[in-house]
Protein backbone atom coordinates (compact mmCIF):
# COMPACT_ATOMS: atom_id res chain seq x y z
CA UNK A 1 0.00 0.00 0.00
CA UNK A 2 1.37 3.07 -1.06
CA UNK A 3 1.40 6.27 1.46
CA UNK A 4 0.03 9.41 1.38
CA UNK A 5 3.66 11.11 1.17
CA UNK A 6 4.39 8.82 -1.66
CA UNK A 7 1.78 9.94 -3.54
CA UNK A 8 1.80 13.45 -2.96
CA UNK A 9 5.04 13.38 -3.73
CA UNK A 10 5.55 11.33 -6.96
CA UNK A 11 2.64 12.51 -8.72
CA UNK A 12 3.39 16.23 -9.16
CA UNK A 13 6.43 14.92 -10.52
CA UNK A 14 4.75 12.77 -12.70
CA UNK A 15 2.07 15.19 -14.13
CA UNK A 16 5.02 17.81 -14.36
CA UNK A 17 7.28 15.18 -16.91
CA UNK A 18 4.33 13.91 -18.80
CA UNK A 19 2.90 17.28 -19.33
CA UNK A 20 6.58 18.07 -21.57
CA UNK A 21 6.48 14.79 -23.70
CA UNK A 22 3.95 16.36 -26.31
CA UNK A 23 1.95 13.52 -27.79
CA UNK A 24 2.50 13.07 -32.07
CA UNK A 25 -0.83 14.58 -33.61
CA UNK A 26 -1.55 15.24 -37.04
CA UNK A 27 -1.32 18.83 -36.73
CA UNK A 28 2.31 17.89 -35.28
CA UNK A 29 2.76 16.16 -37.98
CA UNK A 30 1.57 18.45 -40.83
CA UNK A 31 3.13 21.77 -38.46
CA UNK A 32 6.48 19.41 -38.97
CA UNK A 33 6.65 18.20 -42.27
CA UNK A 34 5.76 22.41 -43.35
CA UNK A 35 8.83 23.20 -41.18
CA UNK A 36 11.08 20.66 -42.45
CA UNK A 37 9.46 22.00 -46.34
CA UNK A 38 9.96 25.52 -45.60
CA UNK A 39 13.76 24.88 -44.70
CA UNK A 40 15.33 22.21 -46.46
CA UNK A 41 15.53 22.34 -50.08
CA UNK A 42 12.69 24.50 -50.93
CA UNK A 43 13.39 27.89 -48.08
CA UNK A 44 10.87 29.63 -51.28
CA UNK A 45 7.91 27.81 -49.54
CA UNK A 46 5.52 29.71 -47.35
CA UNK A 47 5.59 27.40 -44.08
CA UNK A 48 2.16 29.33 -43.63
CA UNK A 49 1.38 28.08 -47.01
CA UNK A 50 1.82 24.67 -46.51
CA UNK A 51 0.08 24.03 -43.24
CA UNK A 52 -3.33 25.78 -44.60
CA UNK A 53 -3.48 23.59 -47.99
CA UNK A 54 -2.77 20.60 -45.88
CA UNK A 55 -5.07 21.10 -43.21
CA UNK A 56 -7.93 21.97 -46.00
CA UNK A 57 -8.43 18.30 -46.52
CA UNK A 58 -10.36 16.54 -43.77
CA UNK A 59 -8.34 14.00 -44.23
CA UNK A 60 -5.31 15.27 -42.77
CA UNK A 61 -6.11 14.79 -39.61
CA UNK A 62 -5.02 11.91 -38.07
CA UNK A 63 -3.16 11.93 -41.22
CA UNK A 64 0.81 10.22 -40.89
CA UNK A 65 3.29 11.24 -43.26
CA UNK A 66 2.89 8.78 -45.51
CA UNK A 67 -0.93 9.82 -45.61
CA UNK A 68 0.14 13.38 -46.39
CA UNK A 69 2.01 12.72 -49.32
CA UNK A 70 -0.61 11.07 -50.92
CA UNK A 71 -2.94 14.44 -49.66
CA UNK A 72 -0.37 16.54 -51.13
CA UNK A 73 -0.46 15.30 -54.29
CA UNK A 74 -4.50 15.37 -54.58
CA UNK A 75 -4.16 19.01 -54.05
CA UNK A 76 -1.75 19.18 -56.87
CA UNK A 77 -4.08 16.90 -58.68
CA UNK A 78 -7.49 19.85 -57.70
CA UNK A 79 -4.80 22.79 -58.43
CA UNK A 80 -4.47 21.04 -62.01
CA UNK A 81 -8.13 20.50 -62.52
CA UNK A 82 -8.99 24.02 -61.47
CA UNK A 83 -6.18 26.12 -63.61
CA UNK A 84 -7.34 24.13 -66.72
CA UNK A 85 -10.85 24.92 -65.71
CA UNK A 86 -9.98 28.79 -65.57
CA UNK A 87 -8.13 28.81 -68.41
CA UNK A 88 -10.58 27.64 -70.47
CA UNK A 89 -12.79 30.77 -69.05
CA UNK A 90 -10.21 33.39 -69.61
CA UNK A 91 -9.99 31.63 -73.08
CA UNK A 92 -13.93 32.51 -73.88
CA UNK A 93 -12.42 36.07 -73.96
CA UNK A 94 -12.39 37.30 -77.68
CA UNK A 95 -10.91 40.43 -76.77
CA UNK A 96 -7.81 38.66 -75.40
CA UNK A 97 -5.12 40.07 -76.95
CA UNK A 98 -3.40 37.27 -79.41
CA UNK A 99 -0.14 36.90 -77.51
CA UNK A 100 -1.59 36.69 -74.44
CA UNK A 101 -4.17 33.93 -75.87
CA UNK A 102 -0.96 32.27 -77.24
CA UNK A 103 0.17 31.93 -74.09
CA UNK A 104 -3.06 30.55 -72.43
CA UNK A 105 -3.78 27.93 -75.36
CA UNK A 106 0.26 27.06 -74.54
CA UNK A 107 -0.59 26.66 -70.34
CA UNK A 108 -3.63 25.08 -71.38
CA UNK A 109 -2.17 22.19 -72.90
CA UNK A 110 0.74 22.15 -70.54
CA UNK A 111 -2.38 21.52 -67.80
CA UNK A 112 -3.87 19.22 -69.76
CA UNK A 113 -0.58 17.11 -70.22
CA UNK A 114 -0.41 17.34 -66.49
CA UNK A 115 -3.69 15.50 -65.89
CA UNK A 116 -2.20 12.31 -66.57
CA UNK A 117 1.12 12.96 -65.04
CA UNK A 118 -0.18 13.84 -61.46
CA UNK A 119 -2.84 10.96 -61.69
CA UNK A 120 0.22 8.75 -62.45
CA UNK A 121 2.08 10.10 -59.88
CA UNK A 122 -0.56 9.24 -57.08
CA UNK A 123 -1.01 5.58 -58.61
CA UNK A 124 3.21 4.96 -58.49
CA UNK A 125 3.33 6.53 -54.77
CA UNK A 126 0.25 3.91 -53.99
CA UNK A 127 2.24 0.98 -55.57
CA UNK A 128 5.21 2.36 -53.12
CA UNK A 129 7.63 3.88 -56.47
CA UNK A 130 8.59 7.24 -55.04
CA UNK A 131 11.19 7.54 -57.72
CA UNK A 132 8.18 7.88 -60.53
CA UNK A 133 5.91 9.59 -58.26
CA UNK A 134 8.82 12.13 -57.87
CA UNK A 135 9.48 12.11 -61.67
CA UNK A 136 5.65 12.68 -61.91
CA UNK A 137 5.36 15.23 -59.96
CA UNK A 138 8.76 17.18 -60.80
CA UNK A 139 6.88 17.24 -64.55
CA UNK A 140 3.70 18.69 -63.48
CA UNK A 141 6.08 21.31 -61.30
CA UNK A 142 7.84 21.82 -64.51
CA UNK A 143 4.03 22.42 -66.72
CA UNK A 144 3.51 25.60 -64.26
CA UNK A 145 6.94 27.02 -64.65
CA UNK A 146 6.98 26.92 -68.31
CA UNK A 147 3.54 28.32 -68.04
CA UNK A 148 4.64 30.99 -66.53
CA UNK A 149 7.76 31.67 -68.37
CA UNK A 150 5.61 31.78 -71.12
CA UNK A 151 4.34 35.49 -70.59
CA UNK A 152 7.24 36.70 -69.22
CA UNK A 153 8.62 36.50 -73.01
CA UNK A 154 6.87 39.89 -73.53
CA UNK A 155 8.39 42.67 -70.98
CA UNK A 156 5.98 44.13 -68.94
CA UNK A 157 2.83 41.48 -69.37
CA UNK A 158 1.20 40.04 -66.24
CA UNK A 159 0.45 36.66 -66.55
CA UNK A 160 -3.26 35.91 -65.59
CA UNK A 161 -1.89 32.48 -63.98
CA UNK A 162 0.66 33.91 -62.00
CA UNK A 163 -1.00 32.92 -58.23
CA UNK A 164 -2.18 29.85 -59.77
CA UNK A 165 1.28 28.92 -61.42
CA UNK A 166 2.96 30.02 -57.46
CA UNK A 167 0.37 28.00 -55.76
CA UNK A 168 0.48 24.60 -58.24
CA UNK A 169 4.41 25.27 -57.69
CA UNK A 170 4.56 25.35 -54.08
CA UNK A 171 1.71 22.26 -53.51
CA UNK A 172 4.18 20.18 -55.84
CA UNK A 173 6.98 20.87 -53.50
CA UNK A 174 4.94 19.93 -50.58
CA UNK A 175 4.62 16.86 -52.55
CA UNK A 176 7.74 16.17 -53.43
CA UNK A 177 9.41 17.16 -50.03
CA UNK A 178 7.04 15.11 -48.70
CA UNK A 179 7.60 12.04 -51.20
CA UNK A 180 11.60 12.33 -50.38
CA UNK A 181 10.68 12.47 -46.33
CA UNK A 182 8.51 9.09 -47.16
CA UNK A 183 12.13 7.50 -49.06
CA UNK A 184 14.04 8.53 -46.72
CA UNK A 185 12.19 6.93 -43.80
CA UNK A 186 11.94 3.93 -45.81
CA UNK A 187 15.90 3.13 -46.19
CA UNK A 188 16.21 3.86 -42.93
CA UNK A 189 14.04 1.25 -41.80
CA UNK A 190 15.94 -1.34 -43.56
Amino acid sequence: MTTPIFTFTFLPLFLLFSSTFTPITANNVISETCKKCAQEEYPSMSYKFCVTSLQADPNSQGADLRQLGLISMKLVQNNVTNTRRFIKHLLKNEELDKFVRMCLDDCLDLYTDAIPSIKQAVKDYKMKDNRHANLAVSSVSGAATTCEDGFEERPGLVSPLTKRNNEMFQLCDIALMIINMVSSSFLFKR
